[in-house]
């Protein structure tokens, strides 16, 4: 437990100088550049045994897309090998990919998704 309250950080003291113009002292605040958040792609990875109808399930549920661009995302994973259902932040993308991975393990597929950095 705490014995003392706590302090609020001291700024620096600028003492008032003559009106006169002489040796005033301005306190300048810079902005700091903030780069936007990394962004990662959530992908799905084709397989021989996961069923397309389930593929297109888990877009649709857990990626918020309509039947129609659900099956165009399928259709990528199973001609192309690998198919990007959305673009996340980090924590996004991850708890996205472990849905996922839930999902497919609880219905008996062995279903693959990885989130990858966008460069």
């Amino acid at each position: 437990m705490a014995t003392k309250k706590p302090s609020n950080p001291t700024l620096p003291i600028v003492t008032p100088r003559a009106p006169d113009g002489g040796d005033a002292v301005v306190l300048e605040r810079r902005a700091q550049k903030v780069k936007p958040p990394q962004l990662y792609q959530v992908a799905m990875l084709n397989d021989d045994f996961t069923p397309m109808e389930f593929v297109v399930m888990v877009i649709q549920e857990f990626f918020s897309k309509d039947r129609e661009a659900a099956t165009q995302i399928m259709l990528k994973i199973h001609l192309d090998g690998k198919g990007v259902c959305g673009v996340y932040s980090r924590d996004v993308a991850a708890t996205k990919v472990d849905q996922v991975l839930d999902a497919a393990k609880q219905a008996g597929h062995p279903l693959q998704c990885v989130s990858e950095p966008i460069e």
